[in-house]
């Protein structure tokens, strides 16, 4: 099995987002357990600091950004 994501896993993942969104994830060639990392952050990145993940890096950092871009009602993630 592959870890290679299709657009309906994506949205599958990141719930509603624009087709530019989808696509850029899918070209970034992000895998299932970055992208699920990245919603973990903006979901809940409290739970994630008090488990002692380190703040987002990389590709996972760069999905943060454009899922937070993508919707704005999401928070920020904090950079420690």
């Amino acid at each position: 099995m592959t870890d290679t994501l299709t657009r309906d896993e994506v949205r599958a993942l990141i719930g509603r987002s624009d087709d530019r969104v989808v696509t850029e994830i899918l070209n970034m060639g992000a895998s299932r357990a970055e992208l699920a990392e990245a919603r973990a952050w903006l979901e809940n990145d409290e739970a994630m600091l008090n488990a002692g993940r380190p703040t987002p890096s990389g590709r996972v950092a760069r999905l943060v950004e454009m899922l937070q871009a993508d919707d704005e009602d999401l928070p920020a993630i904090p950079r420690l």
